[in-house]
């Protein structure tokens, strides 16, 4: 198991270096969890183009010129969780639904009409409205119209990620949302999702049930973004180590309004975003990098280029959202609007190439 120091330590390794430090983590080749620590410090702040530069530099080299584009599915708005955070939250007042499976289908047709080939299904923590038997079916009726389907659920049991691996699901993102334990007990308040360590450990079991890839990430918003970035580099190194034929993404969700009206703990900034994107990107070359549509037009079309592979693009965070854009319901709310063809036009005219699909279930064959 992964084992997280206490964010005081983290905060300590941060705080600690010097600009020197951050260059030589800009000039090595492999800058290490210390050259992590060294690219999130406040003295890495004021280096912001020569950490975009160096990001740029090495994304162009592992990816190309590309950005791979996926949509969310919501499929449940039902949780047995109460966090604090989430417009999801069981004790939130909102206008519940789970769908059908022809629903469920009829959502992934949309999308799959309008160019996407990358789908990720997500729905709330609630296991009796929503639970693998569901996303298994959903997966072997769906699985041959999409390069590959990735689930955001409740964690689960090894043996049930097999099931779903087998049925066709490709990929899981499970985040840990913080790495801060007390922070952690703070805002989970009651649910199966106030287990630290089997949320953390989750990862680990998608990697053992053999799926492709597994995305993990951090709720920006609920504690120090600096020492969620060091545990995030600490968690990826341990699952590189682990599951080295195991690919892995980070994605960087910041807190947006929402039912219950949460307020961040920790605030962090587009320009905090920024630099734990690109040290992130420093530190480990060949991870995804994903950057939702959580965030500003503005913010994203800037980040092209400089170290996010994959981005959302028209997405709806309510159930049936796609079908029926008038549902109320919804998760969070987004923060770009565009439609997939608008986000690909502003990706090209930077220069980069829009990547529907890269990847087909036909390859998997005989392996």
């Amino acid at each position: 198991m992964v084992i997280i120091p206490d964010f005081q330590q983290l905060n300590e390794r941060i705080a600690s270096c010097s600009k020197d430090d951050v260059n030589q983590a800009l000039q090595a080749e492999h800058p290490g969890i210390q050259g992590l620590a060294a690219l999130l410090s406040p003295v890495a702040s004021d280096m912001l183009p020569e950490l975009a530069r160096r990001s740029a530099e090495i994304t162009a080299r592992r990816f190309g010129r590309t950005i791979q584009l996926y949509a969310p599915v919501y499929l449940s708005s039902y949780c047995s969780n109460k966090c604090a955070y989430c417009g999801f939250s069981a004790e939130n007042k909102i206008e519940r639904r789970v769908l059908t499976m022809a629903e469920a289908e009829r959502e992934m047709d949309i999308l799959q009409e309008r160019g996407f080939n990358h789908v990720l299904l997500v729905s709330g923590e609630a296991p009796s409205k929503l639970g693998v038997d569901y996303l298994e079916e959903l997966a072997r009726r769906t699985r041959d119209r999409f390069a590959s389907i990735t689930i955001e659920v409740q964690p689960l049991s090894t043996e049930e990620y097999t099931r779903l691996f087998q049925a066709g699901i490709t990929g899981v993102a499970i985040y840990q949302e913080t790495y801060e334990r007390r922070v952690y007990d703070q805002v989970h308040l009651s649910g199966k999702k106030c287990d630290y360590d089997f949320r953390l450990e989750s990862p680990a079991r998608v990697a053992q049930a053999g799926m492709r890839e597994v995305g993990i990430g951090a709720l920006l918003g609920l504690a120090d973004w600096r020492c969620e970035g060091l545990a995030l580099g600490l968690h990826l190194a341990w699952l590189r180590k682990s599951f080295w034929r195991t690919g892995l993404t980070v994605s960087f969700p910041r807190l947006r309004p929402a039912e219950g009206d949460f307020q961040p703990l920790a605030v962090a900034s587009e320009k905090d975003l920024g630099q734990l994107l690109f040290a992130l990107r420093i530190y480990d070359h060949d991870v995804g990098l994903v950057l939702s549509t959580r965030e500003e037009e503005r913010f994203r079309n800037g980040m092209v280029g400089l170290g996010p592979t994959r981005y959302s693009a028209g997405s709806c965070t309510a159930p049936g959202g796609y079908t029926h854009p008038d549902f109320e319901g919804e998760q969070f709310s987004v923060g770009d609007h565009r439609s997939m063809a608008e986000v690909c036009a502003s990706i090209q005219a930077k220069g980069h190439d829009p990547v529907r699909k890269d990847w087909d279930s036909a390859f998997q064959k005989g392996f």
